[in-house]
C-alpha cells in the first residue's frame, strides 16, 4: 500500500465501515484517519500524495458503503471538532458535533435552529447536503464554514462558494469541512422547546426510528421538503409516488422499504450493501415505469462492489 504521512491522530488499515454506518452495511476502507485536531489534518493533507482519495465522513447517518469497501482515505472527525458555541445570534459548531445537540444548545439560548432537531447526523454533513425539515434548510441560516482543502489550507467558505440547492452543495473534492456558523431568530426558550418535543413525537409517530435505516432514501421529485403544515402538498412526495408504485413494504434480501414510510430503507437483518442498494434501484424502475418520475438518491451511496 502507498506510504501515508504520520499525523498525531489515529491512523489505521483496512478499516471495516459497516459498524460506522447507521445501516451497517459496508466493506473496509484502505486508511482510517481521525485528526488530532485542524492543524494536523492539514499538515496530513498537505503531505499526502494527490493520487490518494480522500472521503470525508460523518456519523454515517446518510451513507451506504458498498460491499467490496472503498479505495481511499476515510477521514472521520471525532470529539475534537463537536465543540459548540453561542455569540449574539450566532451559533458556530465543529462539524463533529450532532445536528440535534446543535438544535436543543442554540434553543437553550434563545436561537431557533429548531429544524435541525429531528435531523439524523452531525453538521458536516447537514451542511453538505443542505439538510430540511419542516420547510427550513441549512442554506436560510448558513452564514459561513471553514474547510481544509485538499492541499492542506484552512479556507472560509460563504454561502456563494457552497451554491447550495436542493438536498446538495458544492465543495471541491477531496476538501474537509471543519467549522460552520448559522444564525437564527431569537425566541422564548420553552417555546423552542416545545416546539422541538412536539417535532419528535411526530417523527416517531411516522418514521421507522427504531429501524437500521439511512433517514429518506429519495430526493422528494417536488423539490422540496415536508413543511409540516396542513396546506402540505404530497402528490411529489417521494414516498407517494413510492406507494403509488407498489413498492411500501417491498423487500430484497435483507433490505426493505419501511411499511410505516415508504421512503426509508431499512436493513431488517442480515442485508448486504448490494441488498439496500439494489432495492432502491428497483424502487426507481418502479416508480419510473408508473410515473415517468426519475427518483434521485439522496442517500450517498460510495466505494466498490463485492
Amino acid at each position: 500500500m502507498t506510504e501515508l504521512p504520520q499525523p498525531r491522530g489515529v491512523l489505521s488499515q483496512n478499516k471495516v465501515l459497516a459498524d460506522l454506518t447507521w445501516l451497517r452495511v459496508g466493506g473496509p476502507a484502505d486508511y482510517f484517519f481521525q485528526p488530532a485536531d485542524v492543524e494536523d489534518l492539514q499538515e496530513f493533507l498537505a503531505n499526502l500524495a494527490q493520487d490518494v482519495a480522500v472521503f470525508p465522513m460523518g456519523v454515517g447517518s446518510n451513507l451506504i458503503v458498498r460491499d467490496g469497501g472503498l479505495r481511499a482515505v476515510v477521514i472521520r472527525m471525532g470529539r475534537n471538532f463537536n465543540d459548540i458555541r453561542i455569540e449574539g445570534d450566532r451559533v458556530i459548531a465543529g462539524v463533529a458535533a450532532l445536528d440535534a445537540h446543535v438544535a436543543r444548545k442554540a434553543a437553550q439560548a434563545g436561537i431557533d435552529l429548531t429544524f435541525l432537531r429531528t435531523i439524523p447526523g452531525a453538521i458536516g454533513g447537514a451542511v453538505r447536503m443542505n439538510a430540511g425539515c419542516y420547510g427550513s434548510y441549512v442554506a436560510d441560516h448558513f452564514i459561513r464554514a471553514s474547510a481544509v482543502t485538499r492541499a492542506g489550507e484552512l479556507v472560509t467558505l460563504g454561502p456563494d462558494d457552497l451554491k447550495f440547492a436542493y438536498r446538495q452543495s458544492e465543495l471541491p473534492e477531496g476538501w474537509v469541512l471543519v467549522e460552520a456558523e448559522f444564525q437564527g431568530a431569537m425566541a422564548d426558550p420553552e417555546v423552542l422547546s416545545a416546539r422541538m418535543d412536539a417535532q419528535l413525537k411526530k417523527r416517531d409517530a411516522t418514521q421507522p426510528t427504531k429501524e437500521r435505516s439511512a433517514g429518506s432514501t429519495f430526493r422528494n421529485p417536488s423539490g422540496f421538503s415536508s413543511t409540516g403544515q396542513a396546506d402540505d402538498t404530497h402528490e411529489l412526495k417521494a414516498w407517494k409516488v413510492i406507494d403509488d408504485a407498489g413498492m411500501r413494504g417491498a423487500m430484497l434480501g435483507g433490505a426493505q422499504m419501511s411499511e410505516m414510510h415508504s421512503n426509508f430503507l431499512v436493513n431488517k437483518g442480515g442485508a448486504t450493501a448490494a441488498d439496500l442498494e439494489g432495492l432502491g434501484e428497483l424502487v426507481r424502475k418502479r416508480v419510473f415505469q408508473n410515473t415517468g418520475i426519475e427518483l434521485e438518491w439522496e442517500i450517498k451511496r460510495v466505494g466498490d462492489p463485492l
